[in-house]
């Protein structure tokens, strides 16, 4: 197709557009409400999604760091596929380890979570 004029190539842009708009709607397919159909709103629930990815994955690998297991990525996945039941009791243990970590930030259950008393600074 030959375009005689700048302007006739400029607005011929329908294509493109129809295949960027489904390629981002494609990442919203799992969203409830509007989000999934409407493009503007797709637009920044998919955009808040892609950061909340970035940071859970810079997290996870701070909790690996954190769980007192001293084994790297590589053993533990070499582990995974050679020793499953070993692995399985890894991981039941670096759960409950989380979940220990949990029960000592929420306190004794008297205040509810995150609210500081002098009690608790004064200590």
């Amino acid at each position: 197709m030959v375009f005689l004029t700048l302007s006739r190539w400029i607005r011929n842009r329908g294509p493109d557009r129809y295949w960027k708009v489904q390629e981002l709607l494609k990442h919203a397919r799992h969203f409830r409400g509007r989000k999934n159909r409407c493009y503007s709103l797709a637009v920044r629930a998919v955009r808040r999604a892609f950061v909340y990815a970035t940071k859970g994955r810079i997290l996870k690998k701070r909790d690996m760091r954190r769980s007192s297991v001293q084994l790297n990525r590589r053993t533990l996945s070499d582990l995974a596929v050679t020793e499953p039941r070993s692995f399985l009791a890894l991981t039941k243990l670096a759960q409950a380890r989380r979940e220990e970590g949990f029960r000592a930030a929420l306190g004794n259950g008297k205040e509810p979570p995150g609210v500081f008393s002098r009690v608790v600074l004064q200590q």
